[in-house]
């Protein structure tokens, strides 16, 4: 290969300088760099409906958590953006692979919030049907999921089919041995498989500069050959016109993106965490003021979008939503210890058998 195509090569999977954007924090409009069209405003009215949605989802689960009713909440106010774009990029017959902390993407796509919320209630393995909706498990191990969207999207293209898997992945993940696989993986398959960075500033405790040199995360895709961009993910109109590039650019057979949101998480890891011993609180008031949801709101305001009824009906809608999960939360569940057993593997190993024995054994003397 010549010096010109390599540098062609290498400046083809380069992301921009800097985070992609179209709207300012305070609700401006400004114009994006080449390569990206705006979504349309009816996918940007939806949009704003469904963060509305999310955000008041997301603070009934971390109320719910302080009432004992869960036994732990990886909030992800803030994050909206991020959340709400990752599900509208995607197409039905295709696959999202969450970490713990997307309960509100599973809910914009479309799970009952009652079957999101299982696992975090200590309820059962996986409240809904990866199958049917076509999402993965919500993963806790860091990274494991990437390396599983690979093997999805790759299956996807032996089969023909027209689909793509999304992973999304926080910037502690980035860290694990399994991303850097995954992207391997994915270049060298050329899966339609796209990596959706939420860089949220911290890994619990670990701020990101202790965590990586690199200018960005996006430029982690370059080494492996995988096309990569960065966006300002506070920004909805942004993060969805990138993503839905990244998303037709693995469909189109090109390989696979991956894409780093720059956002913030606005409360503590999880109702266990305490972020005041790591971060000040003057950061956090900074980011409140780039908030995803009143600068879409504000933008749409400023295009006559969005009228002070439709911001009524979303908020009436939201508190129904609201209700109905509080109404849902308040039925106790009767698990059966046993069934922590089930679904484990195909066939249950030896060892597997062992431990369903002795707790079985240990029930029964305790019923005694």
């Amino acid at each position: 290969m010549s010096v010109k195509a390599l540098r062609q090569a290498v400046d083809s999977l380069l992301p921009s300088l800097s985070p992609v954007r179209f709207v300012t924090p305070d609700g401006r409009p400004v114009k994006p760099p080449p390569g990206y069209e705006a979504p349309s405003d009816e996918l940007l009215r939806e949009a704003y409906r469904r963060m509305v949605l999310g955000r008041r989802f997301d603070t009934q689960a971390t109320a719910l958590t302080k009432q004992g009713r869960l036994a732990v909440y990886p909030s992800s106010r803030g994050q909206e953006a991020c959340q709400i774009a990752g599900v509208l990029a995607l197409r039905d017959q295709d696959w999202l692979f969450p970490t713990y902390r997307d309960s509100v993407a599973l809910v914009s796509r479309g799970i009952d919030p009652l079957e999101v919320l299982t696992l975090l209630r200590g309820g059962w393995h996986c409240g809904y049907d990866p199958a049917a909706t076509r999402v993965a498990p919500q993963c806790t191990p860091l990274a494991t999921q990437t390396i599983h969207a690979v093997g999805m999207a790759d299956a996807l293209r032996r089969r023909d089919e027209d689909g793509v898997a999304m992973a999304f992945i926080g910037d502690g993940g980035t860290s694990e041995g399994d991303f850097h696989e995954a992207l391997n993986y994915a270049a060298v398959l050329r899966a339609p498989v796209v990596f959706f960075i939420q860089n949220n500033r911290y890994a619990i405790s670990v701020p990101l500069a202790r965590q990586t040199a690199a200018p960005a995360l996006a430029y982690k895709g370059v080494g492996y050959g995988v096309r990569s961009e960065q966006v300002d993910g506070n920004d909805l109109v942004a993060v969805l016109s990138v993503l839905l590039a990244a998303v037709e650019h693995a469909r189109s057979g090109k390989g696979p993106f991956l894409v780093e949101a720059h956002t913030y998480r606005m409360e503590a890891h999880t109702n266990a965490d305490d972020p005041t011993r790591y971060r000040d609180r003057r950061e956090v008031e900074e980011w409140e003021s780039a908030d995803p949801l009143s600068r879409l709101e504000t933008y749409l305001r400023s295009r006559s979008l969005l009228t002070d009824e439709d911001i009524e009906a979303a908020g009436k809608e939201a508190e129904t939503f609201a209700a109905r999960l509080r109404t849902g939360m308040n039925t106790d569940i009767e698990a059966d210890p046993m069934e922590l057993f089930d679904h484990v593997f195909a066939e249950p190993t030896p060892q597997l058998l062992e431990q369903r024995a002795q707790l079985a054994a240990e029930s029964l003397f305790q019923e005694d």
